[in-house]
């Protein structure tokens, strides 16, 4: 059982490598039975689950609960507006000494960190003064 879990993980990180943004659950179900991979979409959650502990891939969550995930492990950083959900990635990160001061003085293996902060983007900003 164990060797089949680590099959259908082979399959979903291969699949994460070919896409270039981050990806749902069900997203990744739908996109696994595109290419002919059968597998449930508990085993999909469960598989995901099991390579996000492993460090192997990276989690954001979005204001609606939904949870993206990519195999691309870098620091993300967003302005993620709560009315219309547009999430805006910036550049700048502000945290990068805090992380390693934080590995250092508590022997933490930090894989990658997000930032993120919430409001209203230009466009609801105005659609809430008209």
């Amino acid at each position: 059982m164990a060797s089949r879990r680590t099959q259908n993980q082979q399959k979903i990180l291969e699949v994460l490598q070919g896409l270039k943004q981050e990806i749902s659950a069900q997203d990744l179900y739908i996109e696994l039975r595109q290419q002919q991979q059968s597998m449930g979409l508990a085993t999909v959650y469960r598989s995901l689950e099991a390579l996000k502990l492993s460090g192997q891939l990276q989690v954001r969550t979005l204001t609606s609960g939904e949870s993206l995930y990519s195999v691309h492990r870098e620091d993300r950083h967003h302005l993620t507006c709560l009315r219309c959900n547009i999430s805006i990635a910036i550049d700048e990160c502000p945290v990068h000494a805090l992380e390693q001061d934080l590995q250092q003085a508590y022997g933490f293996g930090i894989f990658y960190h997000t930032l993120e902060f919430f409001g209203l983007c230009q466009t609801c900003q105005a659609s809430k003064a008209g």
